[in-house]
């Protein structure tokens, strides 16, 4: 007998049937008016139904697509915050529409709306939160940033221009050093690139880079240091001790002689004995 090939079609209404649920061809563009009282019976269906079973999957997935639309409501609200393209949230934002309908209680006289939309919001915010800020800062700074956008806003209306540090502070309940920390923390939300193109001088446009920064030529001693030191660790123990009282404590051969009961020329001889195999070492390594 020939293996028989079932459509997904086929599949949903199959599993419709059985349910006693509608077979809906295309959720998705489901008014938000029907969606609301079908909505409530498929959220009765699935309550009752076997998880794991094409019916369950299909009553849950007919779910989530009839009520993509909250999900794009909700999203709108953040169309303004200048981060991430609007798909992406709308993506993350029906995480938490899924979260709301796996944990939906009928029992409860509360339209699945109102309980949908905390648990999608939330999502959001938890994702402009996490990949928003160029340069992590903690929560309370993050939440301290957007008080304070609001309290600039509220005052700068009401009193026709920017308002002082004090009369933030004394409008958001905190000290002078915590507004400043709050205005500080705000300059981690959004950073340019070092190769952002800029306005310059008629020859035509420079990158940011141009500009700040400079070259820290005492980074090349980093690979020498890392090449000497094996080299000064395979040293006699008195070769080590007159390299550190030499270079380290800065002590003079003289001092060094007197420490060590041998005489200054001695130590010159040991000193330069000792140099020159760090020398050949160093350049064989090159």
């Amino acid at each position: 007998m020939p293996a028989t090939t079932t459509t997904h079609k086929e599949t949903a209404a199959e599993a419709a049937e059985i349910a006693a649920l509608p077979d809906i061809a295309n959720p998705a563009a489901v008014t938000p008016k029907d969606a609301r009282e079908l909505t409530r019976l498929f959220l009765n269906q699935l309550a009752v139904l076997e998880e794991g079973t094409h019916e369950y999957h299909y009553a849950r997935n007919t779910l989530i697509e009839m009520n993509v639309s909250l999900v794009r409501f909700a999203a709108s609200r953040f169309r303004n915050r200048g981060s991430g393209e609007m798909d992406d949230v709308v993506q993350v934002g029906t995480i938490g529409l899924i979260k709301a309908i796996d944990r939906f209680d009928l029992t409860r006289e509360v339209e699945f709306t109102s309980f949908a939309i905390p648990y999608i919001v939330g999502e959001i915010k938890r994702f402009f939160r996490d990949t928003s800020w160029a340069v992590h800062v903690p929560r309370r700074l993050q939440e301290a940033r957007v008080e304070l956008a609001k309290a600039t806003e509220e005052l700068r209306s009401r009193l026709g221009r920017t308002p002082s540090v004090q009369e933030l502070s004394q409008l958001m309940n905190l000290t002078e050093e915590q507004v400043d920390e709050a205005r500080l923390a705000s300059n981690g939300y959004v950073s340019s690139s070092l190769d952002a193109a800029i306005s310059a001088d008629s020859e035509g446009e420079a990158a940011l880079a141009d500009f700040i920064g400079a070259d820290d030529h005492a980074l090349e001693l980093v690979e020498d240091f890392q090449a000497l030191a094996p080299m000064i660790a395979s040293l006699d123990e008195r070769e080590r001790r007159i390299i550190h009282m030499r270079f380290v404590d800065e002590c003079t051969q003289a001092q060094i002689g007197e420490h060590l009961g041998i005489s200054q020329m001695h130590v010159s001889r040991l000193l330069g004995r000792t140099l020159t195999k760090l020398r050949a070492g160093m350049l064989t390594t090159q």
